[in-house]
Protein backbone atom coordinates (compact mmCIF):
# COMPACT_ATOMS: atom_id res chain seq x y z
CA UNK A 1 0.00 0.00 0.00
CA UNK A 2 2.68 2.52 1.00
CA UNK A 3 4.85 1.50 -1.93
CA UNK A 4 1.95 2.14 -4.31
CA UNK A 5 1.25 5.54 -2.75
CA UNK A 6 4.92 6.53 -2.95
CA UNK A 7 5.04 5.39 -6.59
CA UNK A 8 1.92 7.38 -7.49
CA UNK A 9 3.32 10.50 -5.82
CA UNK A 10 6.56 10.01 -7.74
CA UNK A 11 4.64 9.71 -11.00
CA UNK A 12 2.63 12.86 -10.23
CA UNK A 13 5.88 14.74 -9.54
CA UNK A 14 7.35 13.49 -12.81
CA UNK A 15 4.31 14.47 -14.84
CA UNK A 16 3.51 17.82 -13.22
CA UNK A 17 6.64 19.51 -11.81
CA UNK A 18 5.21 22.99 -12.46
CA UNK A 19 2.13 22.15 -10.41
CA UNK A 20 4.33 20.79 -7.59
CA UNK A 21 6.32 24.05 -7.49
CA UNK A 22 3.08 26.08 -7.61
CA UNK A 23 1.48 24.18 -4.74
CA UNK A 24 4.67 24.41 -2.69
CA UNK A 25 4.92 28.16 -3.23
CA UNK A 26 1.23 28.73 -2.52
CA UNK A 27 1.47 26.91 0.80
CA UNK A 28 4.97 27.81 1.94
CA UNK A 29 5.93 31.21 0.58
CA UNK A 30 4.30 34.48 1.69
CA UNK A 31 5.48 36.32 -1.44
CA UNK A 32 5.75 33.75 -4.25
CA UNK A 33 5.85 36.41 -6.95
CA UNK A 34 9.08 37.83 -5.50
CA UNK A 35 11.10 34.64 -5.94
CA UNK A 36 12.50 33.07 -9.06
CA UNK A 37 12.93 29.33 -8.88
CA UNK A 38 16.31 28.21 -10.21
CA UNK A 39 16.19 26.78 -13.75
CA UNK A 40 17.19 23.25 -12.74
CA UNK A 41 14.48 22.81 -10.06
CA UNK A 42 11.63 21.66 -12.31
CA UNK A 43 13.77 19.14 -14.26
CA UNK A 44 15.13 17.90 -10.92
CA UNK A 45 11.60 17.40 -9.58
CA UNK A 46 10.71 15.49 -12.75
CA UNK A 47 13.84 13.30 -12.49
CA UNK A 48 13.25 12.64 -8.80
CA UNK A 49 9.66 11.66 -9.55
CA UNK A 50 10.72 9.22 -12.27
CA UNK A 51 13.32 7.70 -9.96
CA UNK A 52 10.88 7.35 -7.06
CA UNK A 53 8.19 5.83 -9.29
CA UNK A 54 10.68 3.36 -10.79
CA UNK A 55 12.08 2.35 -7.41
CA UNK A 56 8.56 1.92 -6.03
CA UNK A 57 7.71 -0.56 -8.79
CA UNK A 58 10.26 -2.91 -7.31
CA UNK A 59 10.61 -4.06 -3.76
CA UNK A 60 14.08 -4.66 -2.46
CA UNK A 61 17.21 -2.79 -1.44
CA UNK A 62 16.59 0.31 -3.56
CA UNK A 63 13.11 0.75 -2.10
CA UNK A 64 14.40 0.11 1.43
CA UNK A 65 17.11 2.70 0.87
CA UNK A 66 14.55 5.19 -0.48
CA UNK A 67 12.34 4.76 2.57
CA UNK A 68 15.29 5.01 4.97
CA UNK A 69 16.31 8.25 3.25
CA UNK A 70 12.71 9.48 3.49
CA UNK A 71 12.72 8.78 7.23
CA UNK A 72 16.03 10.58 7.72
CA UNK A 73 14.78 13.62 5.80
CA UNK A 74 11.56 13.52 7.80
CA UNK A 75 13.44 13.47 11.11
CA UNK A 76 15.53 16.45 10.05
CA UNK A 77 12.57 18.59 9.01
CA UNK A 78 10.59 17.50 12.08
CA UNK A 79 13.36 18.49 14.48
CA UNK A 80 14.84 21.44 12.58
CA UNK A 81 12.16 23.17 10.47
CA UNK A 82 14.06 26.47 10.44
CA UNK A 83 17.15 24.73 9.10
CA UNK A 84 15.02 23.22 6.35
CA UNK A 85 13.60 26.64 5.45
CA UNK A 86 17.06 28.24 5.27
CA UNK A 87 18.45 25.40 3.16
CA UNK A 88 15.43 25.27 0.83
CA UNK A 89 15.52 29.02 0.30
CA UNK A 90 19.19 29.05 -0.64
CA UNK A 91 18.92 25.88 -2.71
CA UNK A 92 15.72 26.57 -4.68
CA UNK A 93 15.68 30.32 -5.33
CA UNK A 94 17.93 32.64 -7.31
CA UNK A 95 17.52 35.51 -4.81
CA UNK A 96 16.94 33.73 -1.50
CA UNK A 97 17.01 36.98 0.47
CA UNK A 98 13.76 38.03 -1.25
CA UNK A 99 11.81 34.97 -0.02
CA UNK A 100 9.46 35.32 2.93
CA UNK A 101 8.09 32.09 4.36
CA UNK A 102 4.60 31.71 5.78
CA UNK A 103 5.05 31.37 9.52
CA UNK A 104 2.37 28.70 9.75
CA UNK A 105 4.41 26.59 7.33
CA UNK A 106 6.62 25.46 10.26
CA UNK A 107 3.67 23.39 11.49
CA UNK A 108 3.19 21.92 8.02
CA UNK A 109 6.90 21.10 7.74
CA UNK A 110 6.77 19.30 11.08
CA UNK A 111 3.63 17.41 10.04
CA UNK A 112 5.32 16.32 6.81
CA UNK A 113 8.41 15.28 8.78
CA UNK A 114 6.26 13.25 11.16
CA UNK A 115 4.50 11.55 8.24
CA UNK A 116 7.82 10.70 6.56
CA UNK A 117 9.23 9.22 9.78
CA UNK A 118 6.03 7.22 10.30
CA UNK A 119 6.06 5.86 6.74
CA UNK A 120 9.74 4.92 6.96
CA UNK A 121 9.24 3.21 10.34
CA UNK A 122 6.19 1.32 9.09
CA UNK A 123 8.05 0.17 5.98
CA UNK A 124 11.06 -0.84 8.08
CA UNK A 125 8.84 -2.82 10.46
CA UNK A 126 7.07 -4.56 7.58
CA UNK A 127 10.40 -5.53 5.97
CA UNK A 128 11.71 -6.98 9.20
CA UNK A 129 8.51 -8.85 10.04
CA UNK A 130 8.74 -10.67 6.69
CA UNK A 131 12.10 -12.26 7.54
Amino acid sequence: MIRTLVGVLGAISALFPDKIVGIFEKLAIANPSEGTVREWVRPAIRSEGVLIAAISLRNGRAYAWLMNLTGLFGAIVLLFPDLYRRFATAFLYERPESIEWNERFNSAVRAIGTLYVFLAAKTYRERHNET
